[in-house]
């Protein structure tokens, strides 16, 4: 048994500043298991749903939030050969991460790819998954093409803005503050768009893709965000166009007007990458083969905007709660810091 310091939720709670900081005994780990010393571990919404009780993950109380993580393996459990002591890995998991070490499957963990750093490590596998799935297993995207990105300046619209670039297509990136947008411009955004109006609400930016794009508007919509987002999306789309739903960061699920489908002859197309994988393994492997290649060219960059010690894992949440992050943003352990982006 080990001594380890990690944030656990034992309620729940609307309120994320419920979490307390424990010290409990982490044991050895068991068959098939290693046990990682954490470094860093990437900030999810689905951190702060599972904390007030609203994502469709309950794990049993107390738990620490934290899916995706990185460190170095400092215990072996037993028919484990393909790890071993000091490897850097990272890893996912649904929960545990907020933690300086924890015991993880090893059919879960891999090395960590190329020259990645471990918050870069924590923080690339659900946005990048999420936008490689969208872009080319369901939206086939296509070299010359118009992708149109919401919601590019948060992790998962990041990533199909780099992955956009990456497969040769044209992007316009929108976001919710000129700000976060230059990040993403500099990033490689071919355009960038302001969506939020003078009232705070979303939108405006239709005449905007259908100028920029010199067509009748883009061919492929990444749309993390829905609401009225979704509605006028459904107004710049160039025919035979495709509209990727990743989910709805509005709080509205929109309805899709069946008649523009028809007369634009367009697809809106439902994305769940992980579920691809759990329903179809071959799928999920080749997905996950595809990730790691790109990961091992380098085409994968992840933008971490921040970094919070253990300490202070509210603060991280509460930086993603308030709509604060670009790219992502990480907690560390164990005296790790992470280089300013």
């Amino acid at each position: 048994m080990s001594l380890i310091r990690t944030v656990r939720c034992h309620s729940i709670q609307d309120d994320i500043g419920t979490v307390t900081l424990d010290e409990i005994e982490l044991p050895p780990p068991g068959d098939g298991e290693v046990q990682v010393r954490l470094n860093a571990c990437a900030v999810n919404f689905p951190d702060i749903l599972m904390i007030q009780g609203k994502y469709q993950h309950k794990p049993p109380l107390p738990f620490a939030p934290g899916g995706e993580a990185a460190g170095d393996v400092v215990a072996v459990g037993a028919g484990v050969t393909k790890l071993k002591e000091g490897d850097a890995v990272c890893f996912g998991s649904r929960h545990g991460g907020f933690a300086e070490a924890m015991n993880v499957a090893a059919s879960s963990v891999q090395p960590i790819p190329g020259q990645m750093t471990y918050e870069k490590a924590a923080s690339y596998s659900t946005a990048y998954m999420t936008a490689y799935v969208a872009l080319k297993v369901r939206g086939h995207l296509g070299e010359g093409e118009w992708l149109l990105v919401h919601g590019a300046t948060g992790g998962v619209g990041m990533a199909a803005v780099d992955l956009g670039k990456h497969y040769g297509a044209n992007v316009i990136a929108t976001g919710g503050t000129d700000e976060k947008l230059a990040v993403v411009k500099s990033r490689g955004a071919d355009a960038v768009i302001n969506y939020t109006r003078p009232d705070g609400s979303l939108g405006g930016f239709r005449d905007q893709v259908k100028e920029i794009t010199g067509t009748g508007g883009a061919d492929v919509i990444y749309d993390p965000v829905g609401g009225d987002v979704f509605d006028e999306s459904m107004r710049c789309i160039n025919w035979g166009g495709r509209i990727l739903t990743i989910g709805f960061t509005s709080g509205r699920w929109p309805e899709a007007p069946v008649n523009l489908i028809l007369i634009k002859n367009i697809s809106v197309i439902g994305v769940r990458a992980g579920e691809i994988g759990r329903r179809d393994p071959a799928i999920g492997a080749a997905n996950q083969a595809a990730l790691d290649e790109l990961a091992q060219s380098g085409a994968i960059d992840p933008y971490v905007c921040a970094a919070f010690p253990l300490e202070q894992a509210v603060d991280a949440m509460r930086l993603l709660e308030n709509r604060l992050v670009v790219g992502k943003c990480v907690v560390t352990m164990n005296g790790y810091e992470i280089a300013t982006p």
